[in-house]
């Protein structure tokens, strides 16, 4: 009688995982195809042993003598507290990232795995993001959040950074997909941010540890971050943006994807705007996401709606001069210049006043000395 096949959480299976993993030149379409032809990673590896698959040379030479010391190294990081790997047959695996048309075949979890199976919404945009694209991402993480959804995006600068504090924020889970191995962080600044995101949500990569930060890893960490999400929200991107990468893997995957309008002036917001003329969904309250995702995000409705649609501040707290001001300033970008020329205010009162008005949260200064209003 021939022997039972090993349980799909057993070493020696995990061991035939990696090896597949790491052999080089095999990436994820190829492990899903070896997967169809021969059901199992020891299966693969058995027809490598004595057969000649169609895979590159130096990937057969590999899966014949494997590179234990790189699959040792994966194993022992799996072996402590918070770490996981987790296969694409494991019950654990998050089912809308399998749909995909190159699932990871693993990935590597720090942190609660059971969070990969929320209703997830990807958040992506600038890393160099405007004083109100920053707030902006991170009042919609924090509203979203508190709807029910789990924010995931990739723990870049920027956009990035402001949706997964804005979860965190709201005392909700959040989930950072890596373009690293998940023994080291980046950009490094980030390392008590990533602390925090595996403490209440979890880090993810489809790469081994020891993984260096190379410009290649990151168009394909996008897909995951897409791959894993009911939609894609673009808060803030440059025409030339890797955030429009992940908007288009969210489309080729029948994700929706959704952007924020900005001031035609915004550099910052023209990626945005072509998302939308290609039919992206125009957002200007998180409302508009929970309607436009429907059942499958959950009946659930925000508390309140973002800071854009509650109500401001009296205006009758400020005093009339500030008031004036206040009114000068517009939510483009505007020069200290331009706000003594349309308030009839003095330069040395206008500083003064901006400066108030900053601390007290009315406005927000950006590169050159330009002043937009927050609200």
């Amino acid at each position: 009688m021939a022997a039972a096949p090993p349980t799909p959480n057993s070493d020696d299976t995990l061991n035939d995982w990696l090896t597949l993993h790491h052999a080089p030149g095999i990436g994820a379409v190829t492990i899903q195809r070896l997967l169809e032809r021969y059901t199992s990673p020891a299966a693969a590896l058995h027809a490598a042993a004595h057969r000649e698959p169609d895979l590159d040379p130096e990937a057969l030479r590999f899966l014949r003598q494997p590179d234990r010391e790189r699959i040792e190294r994966d194993l022992a990081w799996a072996e402590q507290p918070g770490n996981h790997i987790i296969t694409c047959r494991d019950p654990a695996y998050p089912a809308l990232l399998l749909q995909i048309a190159d699932p990871p075949p693993l990935l590597y979890v720090l942190g609660n795995v059971e969070v990969l199976g929320q209703l997830q919404l990807g958040m992506v945009g600038s890393r160099n993001p405007s004083a109100s694209g920053h707030r902006t991402a991170t009042e919609f993480a924090r509203h979203l959040a508190l709807a029910g959804l789990t924010i995931t995006s990739g723990l870049a600068l920027g956009i990035d950074a402001a949706s997964h504090r804005g979860a965190l924020d709201a005392g909700k889970p959040t989930i950072a997909v890596m373009g690293t191995g998940l023994d080291r962080v980046y950009p490094s600044r980030h390392r008590e941010l990533a602390h925090a995101i595996a403490e209440h949500g979890a880090l993810v990569s489809e790469l081994p540890t020891g993984t260096a930060p190379k410009p290649e890893n990151f168009p394909r960490r996008n897909r995951i971050i897409s791959g894993l999400s009911l939609g894609i929200l673009v808060v803030e991107a440059a025409i030339r943006s890797g955030s429009l990468i992940t908007a288009r893997c969210a489309g080729e995957q029948g994700r929706e994807v959704f952007a924020i309008p900005g001031s035609i002036h915004n550099p910052l917001a023209r990626g945005c705007h072509a998302l939308i003329r290609q039919g992206a969904k125009l957002v200007e309250t998180a409302q508009d996401v929970i309607d436009e995702l429907g059942a499958l995000a959950g009946a659930c409705t925000p508390p309140e709606l973002l800071a854009g649609d509650q109500a401001r501040v009296p205006a009758t707290e400020l005093s009339t001069d500030y008031v004036q001001l206040l009114d000068s300033i517009g939510y483009d970008p505007t020069s200290v210049d331009a706000l003594v020329e349309t308030s009839g205010l003095t330069p040395a009162e206008v500083s003064s006043m901006l400066l108030q008005l900053e601390m007290s949260g009315y406005v927000a200064s950006s590169a050159g000395g330009m002043y937009n209003r927050l609200k």
